[in-house]
């Protein structure tokens, strides 16, 4: 049985979930959220009856704050966390983590995300692609999949996938599919790629971190390749045009309310998608990619 908890991130509903995986013999959680939204985590395990003594594996897709921010506190509280090679070191010594991002945060960094705690050593398990994560009955195949950030896995149960960001977004109420592309390690080749992988995986249903339960794999997925043209593009050709980081920011919100507004979506579904995924960052993003590439053309 698969429980959905909502994190109710900065007092917003349906923007960040963890996910309570209760099997015959075995439990696990499914991303940890940030640690400012660990009373409203124990709140909904409590719901079920459970403590976060009975938390004992805590799987996260990737380490960013929204995701994993809180995983080295369940790791102190004797939860085997499992994490993506390339971001179990960071758990392990959030130290770096915490002062990029503080420079981009400031003074926010405790409001948003809390505390970010060390993981014990011995409580993270580094895993590779294809790695098999069992727990009691229940078995999670970790898949690599790149394009968000380089240390990001979908995990696979049966025909479920828990997909993180590298499914895209989409809110209840909302038929909508966004892209989350925040710097520094947007690709978008990469993430065209994972696409193509997940669509291999045979899976039925997709439980995205932002938010919830999609039974249309096929449709978010094609609707996820289809955003990733037309955002890549939408900003490139204002780069290309001389534009200023600030006017391209402008322009990006602009465009994404209309598409908003086109789909239907009231102004309270807009500000989820908006607390889910801040928009400036996704520009930062992509104008990142886009720097590198043309840097290499030239060359």
């Amino acid at each position: 049985m698969i429980h959905t908890i909502d994190l109710n991130f900065q007092g917003v509903p349906q923007a960040i979930a963890a996910y309570l995986v209760q099997g015959e013999r075995g439990l696990a959680l499914i991303e940890t959220g940030p640690a400012s939204t660990l009373p409203q985590l124990t709140a909904g395990l409590a719901q079920h009856g459970l403590t976060p003594a009975d938390i004992k594996d805590v799987l996260v897709t990737h380490i960013h704050f929204d995701h994993a921010g809180a995983a080295g506190w369940w790791a102190q509280q004797g939860a085997t966390v499992y994490v993506h090679e390339v971001g179990a070191p960071h758990l392990i010594d959030p130290s770096r983590l915490v002062r990029s991002a503080t420079r981009i945060y400031g003074d926010d960094m405790d409001r948003l995300w809390g505390t970010l705690y060390p993981a014990p050593e011995d409580k993270v398990v580094a895993l590779n692609d294809g790695d098999v994560v069992t727990v009691g009955d229940l078995q999670f195949v970790a898949h690599d999949t790149p394009g968000h950030a380089y240390h990001h896995f979908v995990y696979q149960l049966g025909d479920v996938g828990f997909t993180g960001d590298a499914a895209g977004i989409c809110l209840p109420g909302s038929e909508l599919v966004d892209l989350p592309a925040p710097p520094p390690e947007f690709n978008l080749e990469v993430w065209q790629n994972t696409v193509a992988k997940i669509e291999g995986l045979g899976l039925n249903t997709l439980y995205l971190t932002h938010f919830g339960k999609r039974d249309d794999v096929q449709g978010q997925l094609n609707e996820l390749r289809e955003r990733l043209t037309a955002v890549t593009t939408f900003i490139h050709n204002l780069q290309q045009q001389g534009l200023t980081r600030d006017e391209i920011v402008d322009a990006f919100l602009t465009w994404s309310r209309e598409r908003a507004e086109a789909a239907g979506m009231t102004a309270e579904q807009y500000d989820q998608y908006e607390t889910a995924n801040p928009l400036p960052m996704s520009v930062d993003g992509v104008l990142r990619y886009w720097r590198k590439r043309d840097e290499q053309a030239s060359k």
